[in-house]
This record gives structure tokens, sequence and C-alpha cells, in this order.
């Protein structure tokens, strides 16, 4: 076994110090940490702000005399991954990188590590050469290229029953073939930034697609015979009716995914060759956005923090299914003082939990209704109220009383623009003269992919892009951005997705509008001679700061004409 590294004389920490990159006193305060909570001195250092993590990293190349390596960079060599298993890469954090001769590169976030690198070359048995990468980036790495696509087809030969056998229920309520493939399934699907998972039996085969950045991707195609099973397993797991399989149904459960609490929505219907099934995916610990980190652009975002500050009206967030609505709500109410204020919200469903704000959830069966919770709750002297989603007249109507009272609430509408969004509340039943007193902002929007950072490039605009810039901004498009496609975005040239938004907030011409019965058009006239900021303007300023692309902002908001 050889190791290109050479041995460290002094600790980390001292030699930190002595190279004036950290002071005596931090390297005190970082320890001190350490003694009373564990974990490694380098991260401790590194979450302390006392330094960056990549400072940190090419100081620690220098130390060790190892090349630091640049994971987002580099295509993982499958022979090299075949060598190390997930949970031997997982647990001593390293990822192999390829083969060189009779000697395996290993990249390695301790490259000191002498039990991690005996395991390797025990496993191996060849020569190991270390290189080095902070373990942020090595675990991303892993997530990518170790997937679980080979081990569910395994997982599955292993429980699809030979004809005429039949699994009990308390089969798939132990760790059995069944229940790793499920867990498989969803665990690769929250590496992947699923959002959801899709079942969907086929003729002769279970189609297994991810939605990703809004987008569904084939992931797996499993034979048919383990749809019945994996129907199950699940429907035990969400406590639903097993016998049940016409009848669409809905349920829950939670998983626990390493660190992650996951909880998963479940919902069935009959087709012609099964039930269908989708998994709506909720991670509890990722934190909430921001609200710059949505997408809104620095005019429109000083505009909006200002609303929030209102002590009573409406503000209405418009857009369809899967536009970002909900975040957007939870952002808001995120900004407001919870200790100064009373928070009530009233969901369907609640899909994160937040401290010191009083959620409630839609149960039909109970009676409780958006319109129903929503009286119940101003009965609890809130100053601050969320309203799902207005969807009646009933509950539109309670919920413009409530900003009449002196009520700043929060909810969404389906409509296709800001105008819209008030022309839909008319219809709903709510009279213009109440629209128009209530209503202090409408924020429309949809989602877009954001580039890949990774892999993004420049290209000269065609002549209809240029034309459409043009027409729009009234200046010429100096460039375009594209990604190429890369490992971190599975070759797709996109990773996440941001935010386009069309803010109007309610001005006096436009109450006198609505009052007076004023139709869409003339609403629209009056919002663009007030200068409003259009999606398809906010879109194209973020095509030109390389966020996103044409395509992406022509498919989701110029299709609104």
């Amino acid at each position: 076994m050889t190791v290109n590294q050479s041995k460290k004389k002094v600790s980390l920490g001292e030699s930190l110090v002595q190279m004036q990159i950290i002071t005596a006193e931090q390297l005190l305060d970082a320890q001190k940490t350490q003694q009373e909570n564990g974990g490694k001195l380098s991260e401790i250092l590194v979450s302390m702000g006392f330094i960056r993590d990549e400072e940190l990293a090419t100081f620690l190349s220098i130390m060790w005399n190892v090349p630091l390596i640049d994971l987002k960079t580099h295509i993982i060599q499958p022979e090299a991954l075949a060598l190390i298993p997930e949970d031997m890469a997982r647990k001593h954090t390293l990822i192999p990188l390829h083969i060189v001769g009779d000697s395996l590169v290993v990249v390695m976030a301790d490259p000191d590590d002498y039990i991690a690198i005996g395991d390797i070359f025990t496993r191996t048995n060849m020569k190991i050469q270390v290189a080095f990468a902070n373990a942020v980036d090595i675990r991303r790495t892993i997530d990518i290229y170790y997937r679980s696509n080979e081990e569910i087809q395994e997982k599955v030969k292993e429980f699809i029953p030979a004809s005429g056998e039949q699994e009990t229920s308390a089969d798939f309520a132990t760790e059995t073939p069944i229940t790793e493939s499920l867990d498989l399934l969803i665990e690769q699907a929250i590496r992947d930034r699923a959002s959801d998972i899709h079942l969907e039996p086929q003729g002769s085969r279970l189609r297994v697609r991810y939605r990703i950045d809004g987008i569904l991707q084939e992931t797996n195609s499993l034979p048919i015979r383990a749809h019945t099973e994996l129907t199950s397993r699940i429907k035990i797991l969400a406590e639903m009716d097993v016998t049940r399989s016409k009848q669409p149904q809905d349920g829950q459960f939670s998983m626990k995914i390493g660190e992650r609490n996951i909880d998963i929505r479940v919902a069935t219907t009959d087709t012609i060759y099964g039930e269908r099934i989708t998994l709506r995916l909720l991670d509890k610990s990722l934190s909430l956005f921001t609200l710059p980190e949505l997408g809104f652009l620095p005019e429109t975002l000083k505009k909006y923090k200002k609303l929030l500050e209102y002590p009573f009206g409406m503000i209405l967030v418009g857009g369809p299914t899967g536009s970002g609505k909900t975040t957007t709500l939870y952002t808001s109410i995120n900004e407001i003082d919870r200790d100064k204020y009373n928070i009530m919200t009233i969901e369907d469903p609640v899909e994160y939990e937040f401290e010191n704000i009083s959620q409630s959830q839609l149960e039909p069966k109970l009676g409780i209704t958006f319109a129903s919770g929503l009286r119940a709750m101003l009965r609890q002297d809130p100053d601050v109220i969320l309203v799902g989603e207005i969807r009646d007249k009933e509950t539109a109507i309670t919920a413009v009383q409530a900003a009449l009272t002196g009520h700043l609430v929060f909810s969404s509408i389906h409509a296709n623009d800001t105008v819209s969004m008030m022309s839909r509340l008319i219809d709903l039943g709510v009279e213009p003269a109440l629209v128009s007193s209530t209503l202090i902002a409408l924020v429309s929007q949809r989602m877009v992919r954001r580039i890949c950072t990774n892999c993004r490039t420049t290209a000269v605009p065609t002549v209809v892009e240029q034309e459409i810039y043009m027409r729009e901004i009234g200046q010429e498009l100096p460039m375009v951005y594209k990604g190429t496609g890369c490992h971190l975005c599975a070759n797709t040239g996109y990773r996440g997705r941001i935010g386009v938004f069309e803010m109007l907030v309610v001005s006096e011409e436009i109450q006198k509008k609505l009052i007076n019965r004023a139709g869409i058009g003339e609403l629209r006239e009056q919002a663009i001679h007030e200068g409003i900021y259009s999606m398809k303007r906010d879109g194209l300023i973020k095509v030109r700061e390389g966020i996103t692309t044409f395509e992406e902002v022509m498919g989701s908001v110029f299709t609104l004409g």
C-alpha cells in the first residue's frame, strides 16, 4: 500500500495559528466547542466563521501534501466506483475517483485517516493514491454517483412471489425485500431532489418516474408483478384500505432518510392496468427560502417587504398548481415578527411547521373547511392570518371580512396573472367595492429552472430571441447563457428552480376602476400605465443575468399571451 502524503508534525489548529489564518483565541473557542459538543475541529472552525471552506481546503491540501480535487469538474470512473461500496464511502467520507495502472485514486475528506486507507487496501488489494476534497463536496458526489437502480432491480427479483404465493400483511411490516425496495426508491428520489414519485402500471411493466425541478423523468422500469406488493406496502404505511382498489384514496406516512425527516403524502387512483400511486415528498429538514432566494428582483422585493408591514388588508398570491404559491406564502409570514404578532394559518395540508405560529389543517370529514376554520380562527385574536387557498364564495367572503376588520390576510388563488386575480375574486361572489377596499397587493408567479452554474456557458442570442427581448425590454440583449450538461445536473443543463414574478400594488386609481366594475382590459391598461413589472419582463431580466434560459421563460410565461 502506498500513500502520497507526509505525516503532519503539528496539529491543524496550531498550524492555522502559526500561519496567522486564525488567532489563538479563535482556536481556543473552537476547541472548547469541540469538547462540549464533539465533532471535527476543521468543521467547527468553518461553522463558527473563523475560516472559509475554500481557504481551509487549500490549506489542508498543502499541509497534507496531497492534490486538492474539485469534484464538480471531475467524472467518477464507473470501474473505480464499483470497487468501493456505498456504506464504506459514507462511513469514511471518501469517493473513488479513477484507476491508474495498479493504483486506485481515492478522494478523502481526511487523507490522514490510515484506518480508512487500510480498509480500502484490504478490499481492493490495490495501491492507494490519496487526494483531498472537503466533506460537503464528497457527500454530494456520493449522492450523485451511488444510485439505487440496480439494487432496486435485485430486491424486486427477491420479493416477486412465485405463481400462487401470497404475502401477508406481516411480511410488509418487517424488513423484507419489499420494504427495502420502497425505501431505496424514496431514498434515491430524495438524493435526486425529487418532489414527487409516480408509480404507473403499464401493460407489461411498472414505470417509475421522479419529478425533478418540475420535470418528470423516468428512473426505473420494474416488472409489472412488483406493482401489487409495492402498492400494498405503501397502503399499509399510509393507513389506507388495502382491499379498496377502485376508489381513489389519500394517506400519509413519514420516513427518516439519514438525518432528514421526510413526510410523504400518498394519493391513489384506478387505471385500466391497476392503481396508479403518486407520492409527494416533503423534506422537513430543509430550511425555508428567503424572499431574495425565491427570485424577487431588488425593486419588487423592496416594495413587497413594505407591504408585509401593513396592519391589515389582503395579499394574494396566484398561479397554477406547482407554481410555488405555498412557498411564497410561507416565506412571507416567516418575515413577520412572531413574538410581536399572533400569526395563525389554516392549510390543506400543513406542508412545513413553524415555531411560534399556530397552524391548523383542513378536516372536511369533521366539518373543518377553509371558511369554518377561518371563522374559528377569528375568535383567537389573530393579527396575521394565512388561508391556504380561496376556492369558493364562502371562503372568499370570510377572508375579505377578516381583512376589513383589522387583520393582515395572506392567501392564494388560481388565476393567470395579477389582474385576473381581482376578476377571479369578483367571479367568486365578492362585491367589487369590497375587493377594492381590502386588496393591498397581488403577486402572480411561475417557476422556471435555473441554469446549472457548474456547466453554464455563453451563447449568441438568436434573431427571434433578440426581437422578443427588444420588444419587451427596449434594448439589445448582449448574450444568453445555457448549461452544457454535467454530472451535477444529470446532463440536463439545469439544477434547481427560481420564481418569475409579477406584483401589482393596488393603487387609488385601480380601486376606483374596481368600484366602477372596470373590465380586465381596462384594469390591465392601468397596471401597465403605473409601471407594473410583468412576468415576461421579470423572466427576461433573469435570462439576461444568466439565471435561466429563453426556453424556460418562453414555455412558462409567454404562453400567457
